[in-house]
């Protein structure tokens, strides 16, 4: 019983159960279809919070350009979807019929080669998760092989998100420019807008989040995980030990890539459109910040975060349209200075204690008049 009770404490699965059982059945059960799409859209977030924890909290590395991954692979998802909605039949008033609309207002008269290989929606998911983590492993790679770490990482990071929204933006004939790649309307013939495909993509995003979230999890339990944690507190001394740093680095900020990719291309699915807005320098701080709310140690908490944070921008915004973005500072300042490890510190630290405790005095009580009845 000792050794469940342990293995269930080890790879959290009692948070774990009661995060699945709120997201697939409170949830679905307690919203109406257009609530629960906006959770969807906000669960797509809570992937790069997830990989916010492995790389920040485990790793020690602080990236401010995690929305360079998860617009990567929305972008991934949406070009497939794009081609499909750009059929010469529905593209017929086109000048050139078969290739995206914006394209053909930009005059391009055939199909980039870039774009040819997702007309396949196989390469396409492939595509979701290995582009991301291909730019990860390039600017990681060539980062930490130089020892550059800190601060200045955090500002490389900044730098990549700031240069490819200028690209996306500047390419406009093969992005779509400022507006992205919309009227997203079929996945291989089936219509996503529908109420029923809104449920599927949500109960399929809760799938992979909840995967994702074992994944890393296994992963802070291996021996991986604990030289993490000796590299973020004691970097010098894991390479003194024989250790390549670097080599865990790139694999921690690619891992975190791939899983953001994920949320991108989920992100894309559910809403209907991607574009450079979610690729930028302030989605990517608004993804730390989703991270630092749940707890920047804790997988479940970044998903807490996310959910908190999300839901409080949009409540704020529809009640209080002229002061929203005022009282979305409050609470992103009151939060991190009454909460310092975020909400999984709360429990941690405050409710978990007084639980235990109360549990511990009534145990004794039980014994206590067993023993005076014997």
């Amino acid at each position: 019983m000792n050794a469940l009770k342990q293995w269930i404490e080890r790879y959290q699965l009692l948070s774990l159960v009661v995060l699945t059982v709120f997201l697939v059945v409170v949830l679905p059960l307690t919203l109406d279809i257009f609530r629960l799409n906006l959770i969807g859209k906000y669960l797509c977030y809570a992937f790069v919070a997830v990989g916010l924890v492995m790389l920040w909290g485990y790793g020690g590395i602080l990236s401010l350009g995690q929305g360079v991954f998860f617009g990567l692979g929305g972008y991934a998802m949406a070009m497939f979807l794009k081609l499909e909605a750009s059929d010469p039949e529905s593209t017929k008033i086109q000048s050139t019929p078969g290739i995206p609309d914006f394209m053909d207002w930009n005059q391009i008269t055939e199909l980039p080669w870039l774009w040819v290989p997702f007309k396949s929606l196989p390469l396409a998911l492939i595509a979701v998760v290995l582009i991301p983590m291909a730019l990860a492993w390039v600017v990681s790679f060539a980062m930490f092989k130089r020892r550059v770490s800190g601060v200045y990482f955090a500002i490389i990071t900044q730098a990549v998100a700031l240069i490819l929204t200028v690209l996306i933006i500047g390419q406009q004939g093969y992005t779509g420019g400022v507006n992205g790649i919309t009227d997203l309307k079929t996945m291989l013939g089936w219509d996503i807008r529908t109420d029923e495909a809104k449920y599927i993509l949500y109960f399929v995003c809760c799938a992979l989040l909840i995967g994702a979230i074992v994944l890393c999890r296994w992963v802070q339990t291996s021996k991986l995980g604990t030289l993490l944690l000796a590299m973020r507190d004691k970097e010098d001394r894991v390479r003194f030990s024989g250790y390549d740093v670097s080599a865990f680095q790139v694999f921690v900020f690619c891992l975190a890539a791939g899983i953001s990719g994920i949320g991108g291309a989920m992100f894309t699915l559910q809403v209907g459109f991607m574009s450079p807005s979610f690729v930028g320098i302030v989605p990517s701080i608004e993804m730390v910040i989703y991270a630092a709310v749940g707890g920047r140690m804790s997988l479940v908490g970044a998903v807490y975060g996310t959910l908190l944070i999300n839901a409080g921008k949009t409540a704020f915004s529809e009640s209080f349209p002229d002061a929203w973005l005022f009282m979305m500072a409050a609470l992103f300042i009151g939060v991190t200075m009454a909460f310092p490890m975020g909400l999984a510190g709360v429990w941690e630290q405050h409710i978990k204690p007084r639980l235990f405790k109360r549990k511990g005095a009534r145990e004794a009580t039980l014994e206590s008049k067993e023993g005076s009845a014997a």
